[in-house]
């Protein structure tokens, strides 16, 4: 138990100061072990009845894998901005770039007891409505629309199989931007444990992703 305490909260130690960081939890590992990476942290700090969120990248190299470590009381809205400089900074890196490095979100696996990841990397996101498609959103209360039709979690798979999706037309994910951040790992956990039968809707639905 002490151990699974420290694991969901992580301490930062600087020659400044001490600071936590309450990692988000999960009952399953997507990935166990990276090698060769570069910590970020993503504190949340508040300032009067202001929330910020403090990011520090210092020990960050570019052409190693990255995990970014994310207090998971922060929402969406203050997140996602700093997530989208830090793809956009190695995206753009030409000098150092490392095709094969990739970006991963840490968390904790309550069952399993260790630090758990999730990858990122082709993740592109955009604090904005999506114009046209199909819609999946998920809302600061964990509940679930396709499509203004509200859906039940369970039954999320099988309602997006025998949706009537037009090939052309993109199916994307969406997040309330006051949802916070754990609660977004946790349904980024829940979207990748689904089986989609439909071949278009796997490649689209994990690499595009609205915040609003």
């Amino acid at each position: 138990m002490k151990y699974l305490s420290l694991i969901l909260i992580l301490v930062f130690i600087s020659c400044e100061n001490k600071k936590d960081i309450l990692l988000p939890k999960s009952n399953s590992s997507i990935v166990k072990d990276i090698q060769d990476h570069s910590p970020i942290y993503i504190f949340f700090e508040t300032k009067g009845k202001d929330t910020i969120a403090e990011v520090n990248r210092k020990n960050s190299i570019i052409s190693t894998n990255w995990i970014l470590n994310i207090d998971k009381r922060l929402p969406l809205r203050l997140v996602i901005p700093e997530v989208m400089k830090l793809q956009q900074k190695k995206r753009e890196e030409k000098a150092h770039k490392n095709e094969a490095a990739q970006n991963y979100y840490s968390y904790a696996d309550t069952i399993g007891k260790n630090m758990a990841f999730i990858p990122f990397t082709e993740v592109y996101y955009k604090m904005a409505k999506p114009k046209s498609g199909t819609v999946v959103f998920f809302n600061k209360n964990n509940e679930i629309w396709v499509n203004n039709v509200a859906v039940k979690k369970e039954e999320l798979a099988n309602y997006l199989n025998t949706f009537g999706i037009d090939k052309q037309s993109k199916t994307t994910l969406c997040f309330d931007k006051n949802m916070k951040y754990g609660s977004y790992i946790q349904n980024k956990i829940f979207i990748r444990s689904l089986n989609f039968s439909k071949s278009e809707l796997t490649p689209i639905i994990f690499n595009q992703e609205f915040v609003y």
